[in-house]
């Protein structure tokens, strides 16, 4: 295609420089990924990450009053242990009290049973509320990459996308679904215990809970380098997906197989799987130490606390051993919700890196939006197309050469016109500009008589249709591919749509007919089948405007007389902007444009054009002498 081709193609992608992701690319490959893996500074952060919560206000305030009452219930059996020890077990009269140890022991179980029962209606809650935002965030950056200009996508790899959409999204998960119900748990757990063993003893309290700012400080210091991490890992995970999507795609696998490289794809992917292990092991073990020794701390404490509990009675201060044992128990059940809580906060520091690379994409800006007060289409001069002075300079191009450069042109409805010319004169990019893929750098585009900028690109776009030279088709059945331009289609239409596009025969050969699948990309048929589907699902969706762009460039002489056939069906009746290299299938054109270096040089019909004896006669004659010669051989 013109697009990928030299001098006006699309130089780069739209990029005027090596792009992110690129198979081949310059430059210090250490320093690109550190680049690449800064997490983006995202303004309010945790502000828009409260704010995914807010339509699930209902269930998580259902999960606050759980986990309060979960938090509540988990504090009471160390009280009641006490109890136990002092009125049960051990009471002054020297024997125990079985009826009221009876009654202690079956409120104890009473009460881990209710919180048993909590829990899991709580996990019930979290998990629901943290899958459906995250489900929301995905639908929502999906939806939102659709929005995206054709530029974005020529510059971004396919993996890298799909990375940022199931890797990044999948990495919150634990922390969308467990953050409300660990904070907010661990937190009253803490507050509760803490309360509990300063009704105990405030003397105990102060020894065990003396050293955990000091811990505080410590997590915050740990979690910045796991963000870092964090960021990398995902950044790797990125590389990972598009090595995989280009690499075993049908396309990928044919070129590896093709130049015998296997081996290479092979080293090339295990080069960034040792790097991902390494980055997971490394996000695996920071942190590691600090928890190693908050996990000490906290374990030692109870042995510290029979010491001071010992210094306290040494001093005359009346401790029983209830107290001692309940204290203890409190203390020892403040180990989990403390790590918890800590590893919670960590998570949240790491997966802030995440929730950054997520935001950076839903904070992309289409450089093609509608405008804020549409005008409708004229049907009175639909299929009516003009070009006024446009000059176009894609994105990050060098605007000192311009792939268009003041073109200009007029076409009334019904006009089949050509557009021919040197590779990477500019064609490709005329077709682009037709249905607003891109915008004009400078001039006009109009369609039906209006500024292809003032009207809604739905609008805009359901009155045109592309028949490109790479056919795109889905993993489906050809009937699926068809409906793909007219969803609620009847199988006569689609039969219609074929026999117009001279496809039906060959699909009613199939043992499956319109069911057969067709493959990815549609590598099960060949590319005159695959081209003429693309023309019946054109045809499908009857659009006033067509533009073919190469649309037989591919083909062999017999694969493209029989689609050439079918496109010029397809023409009747409608605006055609035809983008050819080979002369002979427009020679026939109303009007034929030559471009060259991104201008108009000559324009009329077949005749006219070779009367003049410029470019088109010297194209004309540089595509049949091999012809004639080889003629003249046979001949001989």
């Amino acid at each position: 295609m013109d697009a990928v081709a030299g001098g006006g193609g699309m130089r780069g992608g739209g990029g005027g420089g090596p792009m992110r992701g690129n198979r081949i690319s310059s430059g210090d490959p250490d320093a690109q990924r550190a680049m690449n893996a800064a997490a983006p500074k995202i303004p309010d952060l945790l502000g828009r990450i409260a704010g995914l919560f807010r339509p699930h206000r209902t269930a998580i305030i259902g999960t606050v009053v759980l986990v309060l009452l979960g938090a509540a219930l988990s504090v009471i059996p160390p009280l009641l242990t006490q109890r136990a020890f002092d009125l049960g077990l051990f009471p002054r009269s020297g024997h125990p009290d079985l009826p009221v140890l009876g009654w202690l022991v079956a409120s104890m179980v009473a009460l881990w049973i209710a919180s048993a029962g909590l829990g899991v209606w709580q996990t019930y809650l979290t998990a629901t509320v943290g899958n459906r935002v995250m489900g929301a965030m995905r639908t929502q950056l999906f939806g939102h990459l659709q929005r995206m200009e054709l530029a974005f996508f020529t510059r971004t790899k396919t993996g890298v996308i799909q990375s940022r959409l199931q890797n990044d999204v999948g990495g919150v998960a634990s922390v969308l679904n467990n953050t409300i119900s660990s904070v907010l748990g661990n937190t009253v757990t803490v507050i509760a215990a803490v309360v509990a063993m300063v009704l105990l003893s405030w003397q105990m309290t102060i020894v065990a809970v003396v050293l955990l700012p000091l811990l505080v400080i410590a997590q915050r210091r740990v979690g910045r380098v796991r963000a870092r991490i964090a960021a990398e890992t995902q950044e790797s995970l990125s590389d990972m997906t598009a090595i995989t999507q280009e690499a075993l795609s049908v396309s990928g696998i044919l070129l590896a197989k093709s130049f015998n490289r296997q081996g290479a794809e092979i080293d090339r992917y295990e080069a960034e799987n040792r790097n991902q292990i390494r980055l997971q092991v490394r996000q695996q073990m920071s942190g590691q130490w600090f928890f190693a020794i908050v996990q000490i701390f906290l374990s030692v404490i109870p042995a510290i606390i029979y010491l001071v509990a010992a210094w306290l009675i040494v001093g005359g201060v009346p401790v029983t051993a209830g107290t001692i044992v309940a204290f203890t128990t409190v203390q020892s059940r403040l180990l989990f919700p403390t790590v918890g809580l800590l590893r919670v906060v960590l998570d949240l520091q790491t997966s802030g890196a995440l929730f950054a690379r997520i935001f950076e994409y839903l904070d992309l800006r289409p450089a093609i939006t509608d405008p804020a007060d549409p005008v409708p289409v004229d049907e009175s001069r639909i299929g009516a197309l003009a070009f006024e002075d446009v000059t176009f300079v894609y994105p990050d191009g060098d605007p000192d050469e311009p792939t268009l450069r003041g073109l200009s042109f007029d076409l009334e409805p019904g006009r089949f016109a050509a557009f021919v010319g040197p590779s990477g004169a500019g064609k490709t990019t005329i077709s682009y500009l037709v249905p607003r893929l891109y915008d004009a750098t400078t001039g006009t585009v109009r369609f039906a008589g209006t500024d292809v900028r003032a009207i809604a690109q739905d609008d805009l776009v359901r009155h045109v249709g592309v028949v490109s030279q790479e056919t795109y088709l889905f993993h489906a059945t050809i009937a699926d591919n068809l409906r793909y331009a007219k969803p609620d289609a009847t199988d006569d239409e689609l039969r219609a749509a074929a026999r117009a596009a001279n496809i039906d025969a060959t699909i009613q050969s199939f043992p499956d007919g319109y069911a057969t699948v067709v493959g990815e990309r549609g590598y099960r048929l060949s590319g005159g089948e695959k081209q003429r589907i693309a023309i019946a699902r054109v045809l499908l969706k009857d659009p006033p405007v067509l533009v073919l762009d190469e649309a037989t460039s591919a083909l062999d002489s017999i694969s493209e007389r029989v689609v050439q056939d079918a496109l010029d069906a397809a023409a009747r009746g409608r605006t055609t902007i035809a983008i050819a290299h080979r002369l002979s299938t427009v020679r026939d054109a109303d009007v034929i444009f030559v471009v060259d270096h991104g201008r108009i040089v000559e324009r009329g019909d077949h005749e006219e054009l070779l009367a003049l004896g410029g470019v088109y006669a010297a194209l004309h004659r540089q595509q049949n002498e091999p012809v004639v010669a080889a003629a003249q051989g046979v001949e001989a």
